[in-house]
């Protein structure tokens, strides 16, 4: 099954992150398009962000509203957000993009 999820994982408390506004974008020759948007469960994930929609080669970006997170918890965080753009080169594979959180940094990986 084609499409992109991510979660997020906040390592300094040890558990998921809920409620963080993530957005999916395509590179365009015009600019960035909004192709999909959604919260993280209480598990820290949103299972698709294409909606179904097929995916397209090309550059991808994830925004996560982080900041969201830690101003629900009264935590002092360093990113407002944080973005990942990242290559579709085959147009038919499952992308999951996982996103490791603490207040002062993050990372992230190609995920299963």
């Amino acid at each position: 099954m084609s499409g992109i999820s991510t979660h997020i994982l906040d390592t300094a408390r040890g558990c998921p992150a809920d409620g963080v506004p993530v957005k999916l974008e395509r590179q365009t020759s015009y600019g960035w398009t909004v192709l999909g948007s959604g919260r993280t469960d209480a598990d820290g994930r949103v299972r698709n962000l294409t909606s179904g929609a097929a995916l397209e080669v090309g550059v991808h970006r994830i925004s996560f509203e982080v900041q969201v997170y830690h101003d629900r918890l009264d935590i002092e965080g360093f990113y407002p957000r944080a973005s990942i753009e990242f290559n579709v080169r085959d147009a038919s594979a499952h992308f999951h993009v996982p996103l490791l959180l603490s207040p002062f940094g993050f990372s992230t990986y190609r995920g299963s």
